[in-house]
């Protein structure tokens, strides 16, 4: 196992990964196994997306045989998939299970997302969270849910329910701190109807490199603040773990933590390098601090593996700077919400796309 890796983690940053295929969960696959990664990387989770699940479907052939057998059976496009994603997740999930074991449940997690299409429609995003929480059933088990203005209810509610969740697609502190709200009000109407809180377990998915890819763009579009480039994505992250720290510290959080409430952790996501010119490590070495995850795709894990980096907290140490360099970047005409809310809109387009092209597949398989 990779001292980088096994550094990372004692320092208190979990590693998931960012794939999964059924290709990961048979002896046969071409992929290397959940198994393998689990043993030899230090890997303590999976993230999947609409994305994920696009590209595993329609470039397997190990999901055909249940394609038509569900489609002769009567179900629908949406129903098969919904069926081979929560398969695949269920099966993954057994396979964390000893890690979610040993790490009394902060670990061993596998997420999966609710339809894209219903990321601005609260009442469907919580209906299909609680029937995938039901039909999956596994106590591992994260539902993914947009960080939209109409997934911020959605957050509360299925928190107040008992159902975990990964929040997902954040681009900006401020929503980050209407997530985290959403995340301690759930908590707070749960304990007001009289359950208990322990044993919930979220994430907040914070996107990393996307906000260096549509700053550097414009930077270099204006021509201005050079400097700048390739640094807005780490400051916005380590300044949303400010956020968390000071709520952790708040009289808000004590109490709900006397009541056995887990923090909501932030997670590093879309951390592999878009530009070449940066290290290919730098959205993982340099963000590593207590209490966090990072999610790579196997590509960015092995990097770092074979990076033989010295690795140390990377986060707190840079408060003051990443506030200048933020400061910095609304100066020269870059305002970081207006780039969050663009972020959101494509990252929402970013994930239909795949999943109206992983209909029409299935689609095409099922009929032949």
């Amino acid at each position: 196992m990779s001292q980088v890796l096994r550094d990372i983690s004692s320092l208190g940053t979990s590693i998931w990964l960012d794939d999964l295929s059924r290709e990961r969960l048979v002896p046969s696959g071409s992929a290397r196994s959940l198994t393998e990664v689990i043993e030899k990387e230090s890997v303590v989770g999976v993230t999947t997306n609409p994305a994920i699940f696009s590209a595993a479907i329609s470039q397997s052939p190990l999901y055909g045989e249940d394609i038509k057998s569900l489609f002769h059976s009567g179900a629908d496009i949406d129903s098969i998939i919904a069926a081979l994603t929560s398969a695949d997740v269920t099966a993954a999930c057994d396979s964390f299970f000893s890690c979610f074991e040993r790490s009394g449940g902060i670990d061993g997690r596998v997420s999966i997302e609710v339809d894209p299409r219903f990321a601005r429609d609260t009442k469907s995003t919580v209906e299909q969270a609680r029937a995938l929480w039901q039909s999956i059933d596994r106590p591992n088990l994260l539902i993914k849910v947009p960080a939209t203005r109409e997934g911020l209810p959605a957050i509360r509610t299925l928190i107040s329910e008992g159902i975990s969740v990964n929040v997902t697609i954040i681009f900006s502190v401020s929503r980050y701190r209407e997530v985290l709200n959403a995340y301690l009000s759930g908590l707070e109407d749960r304990l007001a109807n009289g359950f208990t809180v322990s044993g919930i377990h979220s994430v907040a998915s914070f996107f990393v490199s996307r906000v260096d890819t549509e700053i550097d763009a414009r930077l270099q579009k204006s021509g201005v603040a050079p400097a700048l480039q390739g640094k807005a994505a780490l400051a916005n992250a380590r300044l949303a773990y400010q956020h968390f720290i000071s709520v952790t510290e708040s009289q808000r959080w004590k109490e709900l933590s006397r009541h056995g409430a887990l923090p909501q952790r932030p997670l590093w996501a879309s951390t592999g390098v878009k530009d070449s010119r940066y290290d290919p490590c730098m959205y993982v070495t340099e963000l590593v601090a207590p209490l966090t995850v990072n999610t790579m795709p196997e590509a960015t894990l092995i990097a770092v593996r074979d990076s033989g980096k010295n690795i140390r907290e990377s986060i707190t140490d840079h408060f003051e700077k990443s506030n200048q360099i933020i400061n910095e970047l609304a100066e020269n005409g870059i305002d970081i919400e207006e780039v969050a809310e663009t972020l959101e809109r494509e990252g929402i387009d970013k994930f239909i796309k795949p999943w109206l092209g992983l209909i029409e597949t299935v689609s095409k398989v099922a009929r032949a």
